[in-house]
């Protein structure tokens, strides 16, 4: 569906709802632009669109059915920049991905946004007070949109560093618990977060260096601020993935060393109990030639025996750290 449709003269929004063609039409106008905003468009909803600015059907066919990786290409003389939203949903721990697609011309800009996507009114809303920046046409847009994406990322970092810590801690406590699978989905979701983020920080180089015609001269400073968050961003992630490799290698030890304690206490209680037994097995084999079997104070000589021999085994092992 459309959410919204703009003509902006100048840097300043045009009054009134326009239909698609009058929007183009009045964009052809020197330093006026258009900005089409949809929300998961299905084909004929977008066949309008495509139609009038001549859009390119590779990009229009990405455009519709979405889950496409980040990147920046160009259509003849039209950018398409795929970008990836992000939310943590802290209780499941869980980065949610979405999508914005954008089509970029000299005098016209298409947002397509999929799923949990950072919502674009606001942007709108923040963009339009600053008409000096609207000036700059559909770069100004553009900055926007990434800087809001970009924004979001701190508070999906932030989640995930929480929960690493808290999965740090959880495997060098003194608690007995295997945190493996934590580790492991925690090390998937920053994985799939840096698929998402860092194929970003290449095309916004470019666009920042002026890689791009389409980029006016006056936005791209503003593009550099992003670059710099993305890398840092990217980095971060790296980060993390190294250190939950570190932190699971620590958690698989910490589980062999537990089960090495566990085999020697074992093996420990194990060597205390084959005395008595056999012991207890000797004098029970009931043969009636058996030496001794005819001493008054046998009964109690062995239970001596027996419990001053396991005494003995017991405290070796306690000195020796197997009990």
């Amino acid at each position: 569906m459309i959410v919204d449709c703009a003509v902006y003269e100048n840097g300043v929004r045009r009054g009134g709802n326009l239909a698609i063609a009058d929007a183009l039409e009045a964009s052809r106008q020197p330093g006026n632009f258009v900005w089409i905003g949809l929300h998961e468009p299905t084909e004929e909803e977008f066949a309008a669109v495509r139609e009038e600015f001549g859009l390119h059907e590779l990009a229009v066919e990405d455009a519709i059915k979405a889950h496409q990786r980040p990147k920046l290409d160009v259509f003849d003389d039209t950018l398409f920049i795929v970008l990836k939203t992000a939310w943590y949903k802290e209780d499941a721990e869980e980065v949610h991905l979405g999508e914005i697609l954008l089509f970029m011309g000299e005098t016209f800009i298409v947002s397509v946004r999929h799923g949990p996507a950072s919502g674009l009114t606001e942007v709108r809303r923040r963009l339009e007070k600053s008409p000096e920046l609207l000036k700059c046409g559909p770069g100004a847009v553009l900055y926007a949109i990434l800087d809001r994406i970009v924004d979001d990322y701190k508070p999906v970092i932030n989640g995930l560093e929480n929960d690493i810590s808290e999965v740090e801690a959880e495997v060098f406590s003194p608690s007995r618990t295997n945190a493996a699978e934590r580790i492991y989905f925690l090390k998937r979701e920053a994985l799939e977060f840096h698929q998402a983020v860092a194929p970003l920080v290449t095309p916004v180089d470019r666009l920042a260096r002026g890689g791009y015609e389409l980029i006016h001269d006056d936005i791209r400073p503003y593009f550099r601020d992003i670059h710099d968050h993305l890398l840092r961003t990217a980095d971060t992630l790296v980060g993390f993935r190294d250190l939950l490799t570190s932190v699971l290698e620590a958690n698989l030890t910490q589980v062999a060393v537990r089960q090495n304690e566990d085999m020697r206490k074992i093996s420990a209680w194990v060597a205390i109990l084959a005395v008595p037994t056999m012991i207890a097995g000797i004098y029970g084999m009931n043969f009636e030639h058996m030496p001794e079997i005819k001493f008054r104070f046998g009964y109690y000589l062995i239970l001596g025996v027996m419990f001053v021999a396991c005494g003995t085994l017991y405290r070796q092992f306690k000195k020796s750290g197997w009990l």
